[in-house]
């Protein structure tokens, strides 16, 4: 390779419609293969106990309401954001008949109840109509009428399951009376880890728009090319290519997150040690409206368990270059 096509090697990589990638120079390590983790459908707990969704502009979505504490109940519903707020249509089939009625109530990432009003059920029949102006929340209906605070233990019929394609989005707190090691939530503070939001609602097709990456720590000396595709009412889809990677310490591993303006946290791959190779591929989707990314060195054990928000040092911000 001559100097010339060695310099171009290590030069920024504009591709893509949407996004561009970008490089930073280092001394090159042998390491090995690691392969990428997509995430684009996860549950908050083992039991789905939380399923909070984001739910897009336009595009109607159909979600499945799973019965708790009943059987042979199904209840389905429609919502639709616009410009007018967020509209939910629901209908439940096969209710006990010792059930006159529920209420249905919208839980958000913080885990606050809001309440949405009653749902009256005739000869095991249900139905409500209603709009609210929340945009992400999970669906539960409750035969109390006065619902507060939700976690595991509180009595529910039903309760949303997260639409196929949709991620789960993190509390930002632990609700009241939910179990920290349920969650699975660690205990760093989400604003230790603010990042620069790439203003994803102003990419336009066909523009190239240059990102930098920095990485620091057990990734200093890594590169990374950086693909964002937002599409109109759907996820925006996100790939990072790696390349002169150095192991992960022992019992750790290296995280991608994803990261909304108000702090909320998803993953969106995990980058696993394998033999021979110093690249690797994350592609994911993530529902937020606008996002920056986040690269963090996790324990292995806690990835395990489902990890909800990062808690190890931060080792990547990738950044707009104006």
């Amino acid at each position: 390779m001559n100097k010339f096509t060695s310099l171009l090697a290590g030069a920024l990589l504009i591709l893509s419609t949407a996004a561009l990638a970008a490089a930073q120079t280092g001394t090159t390590t042998t390491t090995t293969v690691t392969t990428p983790t997509t995430v684009t459908k996860t549950t908050q707990n083992a039991d789905g106990t939380y399923t909070v969704v984001e739910y897009p502009v336009g595009k109607e979505t159909i979600v499945n309401l799973t019965p708790v504490t009943i059987t042979g109940a199904k209840g389905v519903a429609t919502v639709l954001r616009d410009d007018n707020g967020t509209r939910i249509k629901l209908n439940l089939t096969g209710v006990p008949n010792d059930v006159s009625g529920l209420n249905l109530y919208a839980v958000d990432p913080a885990g606050v109840v809001t309440s949405l009003g009653p749902i009256v059920v005739t000869n095991g029949l249900g139905t409500f109509e209603t709009t609210t102006p929340l945009n992400r929340f999970m669906l539960v209906a409750s035969p109390e009428a006065t619902l507060t605070t939700y976690d595991p233990n509180t009595k529910v019929f039903f309760r949303s399951a997260a639409p196929e394609g949709f991620a789960v989005i993190p509390h930002s707190v632990v609700p009241v009376g939910e179990n920290v090691g349920a969650t699975g939530m660690a205990t760093t503070e989400a604003s230790a880890y603010t990042v620069p939001m790439l203003n994803i609602p102003a990419f336009k097709r066909g523009d190239d728009t240059k990102i930098k990456v920095n990485f620091t720590g057990a990734m200093s000396g890594t590169r990374a090319n950086v693909f964002i595709e937002p599409h109109r009412g759907k996820a925006t889809e996100v790939k990072m290519v790696f390349h002169e990677l150095k192991d992960a310490p022992a019992g750790q591993s290296f995280i991608v997150w994803a990261v909304s303006p108000d702090n909320q946290f998803q993953k969106l791959g995990q980058i696993l040690n394998l033999k021979n190779k110093n690249e690797a591929e994350v592609k994911a989707t993530t529902t937020f409206p606008d996002f920056g990314l986040l690269v963090t060195q996790e324990d292995i054990g806690v990835v395990k368990s489902t990890v909800l928000v990062p808690a190890g040092p931060r080792l990547g911000v990738i950044e707009i270059i104006r």
